[in-house]
């Protein structure tokens, strides 16, 4: 396959509004473009999301990879995206599955070791992955904030590994329970 969809959230003051990463594989000279509105932080999470893959021993492909946010509309600000784009490379071309990407919602930065850092303002993110009936795949550092709201599962997670493992079903993510 070299097409794969990931669902993810934009930050729009206090609203979350649903944003559609659309990864598209083809022949030719291998190049790497992020189109649908991206500021600069998202169009600098193509060195993110390259050296993240490459140091959690994936293959990145040498092709031309085609990332769209969508809708295209929508301003894309922060690293938020990262996290989705690279689970839709790493689906595109083949070293993850597809099955179950769309019980999904994916936010997080990645540093360039494939560690997850936190991003901001998830509150929003989590209340409209709830009503969209997903669950969410975060961050650890943002894991307790999402898990304020109670009707979603919130499966954190530290590395680009342990979201990989999780989706192959090799070693499940341990839900966050809200704080008392």
């Amino acid at each position: 396959m070299s097409l794969a969809t990931v669902h993810t959230r934009a930050k729009l003051g206090i609203l979350a509004p649903s944003v559609s990463v659309e990864v598209h594989l083809s022949n030719g000279l291998p190049a790497f473009h992020i189109v649908g509105l991206p500021e600069a932080a998202v169009k600098e999470s193509k060195d993110r999301v390259r050296s993240a893959i490459i140091n959690a021993h994936f293959d990145f492909p040498a092709r031309r990879i085609t990332v769209n946010l969508a809708p295209a509309e929508l301003p894309k600000e922060g690293s938020r995206f990262d996290l989705a784009i690279a689970i839709g490379i790493l689906v595109a071309s083949g070293q993850i599955p597809k099955d179950q990407l769309g019980d999904y919602e994916f936010i997080g930065e990645l540093a360039l070791s494939g560690d997850l850092r936190p991003v901001e303002a998830v509150l929003p993110s989590a209340l409209g992955c709830a009503s969209a009936n997903h669950q969410l795949v975060i961050g650890t550092g943002n894991a307790s904030e999402a898990a304020l709201v109670e009707s979603l599962t919130v499966l954190p997670a530290k590395h680009l590994l342990e979201v990989s493992a999780h989706l192959h079903q090799r070693q499940t993510l341990t839900a966050q329970r809200p704080q008392a």
